[in-house]
């Protein structure tokens, strides 16, 4: 099973949310998937994580994710969707902010164009998805752009249901220890740090994502269905 984890830097503030990244590769790990991590290479306005406030620097979000990857990234841009079997997103700001513009446009959000292309190739092929925390709000656009519709799920917050409900999908309330199925999409989503939630909670709810994950990767590919 080749799984793709893609990142947008190192950090909850602005890029992927590390304890998020972490769980969901060492659940990966647990299933015995060969991963690949990427990141696109855009420019991140640095923030101070001990006051939540831009320190003034300016970094690459590719370097950043390199801090979570060991070292092992790639730049997605260079990426070819049909080399995986699956697809991770963690959450983070990152995802609002440099995967997609979803913190500023909302449900206009339009996603970071090489991000698009590799989300939108495993969704047409129907190779698994798992978006956590934020990342919905990249496949919900994703989705919008190409006509089709999810169930996913940003927790239980009635605004934020109601955004996905404007851009086209099913927004479904969901424990931070649980995640959304979307059998027909072969979408799982969960909320993680959408919660001011335990890491041990956010850890079951990620660990039933991948498990679905790799159920699917189990079962293998299956012919194509009409787009809805």
């Amino acid at each position: 099973m080749d799984v793709l984890v893609l990142l947008s830097g190192a950090g909850f503030l602005d890029g992927s949310e590390i304890h998020e990244s972490v769980l969901s590769l060492a659940a990966l790990d647990r299933l015995g998937a060969r991963v690949t991590l990427a990141a696109p290479d855009v420019p991140v306005s640095a923030v101070d994580h001990r006051t939540g406030k831009p320190d003034g620097a300016t970094r690459s979000s590719l370097a950043e994710a390199a801090r979570i990857a060991r070292g092992k990234i790639v730049d997605v841009r260079q990426l070819d969707p049909a080399r995986f079997d699956a697809l991770v997103m963690p959450g983070g700001y990152g995802a609002a902010k440099i995967l997609c513009d979803f913190e500023s446009a909302g449900a206009a959000a339009r996603v970071q164009p090489d991000v698009a292309r590799v989300v939108l190739g495993m969704l047409q092929a129907q190779k698994p998805v798992v978006a956590i925390c934020i990342a919905p709000a990249v496949v919900a656009a994703v989705l919008r752009d190409a006509g089709l519709s999810a169930r996913l799920t940003l927790g239980d917050d009635p605004g934020l249901i109601e955004v996905l409900g404007r851009m086209g999908q099913t927004g479904v309330p969901c424990a931070v220890d649980q995640c959304v199925v979307d059998e027909a999409r072969r979408i799982v989503t969960t909320p993680a740090y959408m919660y001011e939630a335990r890491i041990a909670d956010v850890a079951r709810g990620i660990e039933r994502a991948i498990e679905a994950l790799g159920e699917w990767c189990a079962a293998g590919p299956r012919p194509r269905r009409a787009s809805s």
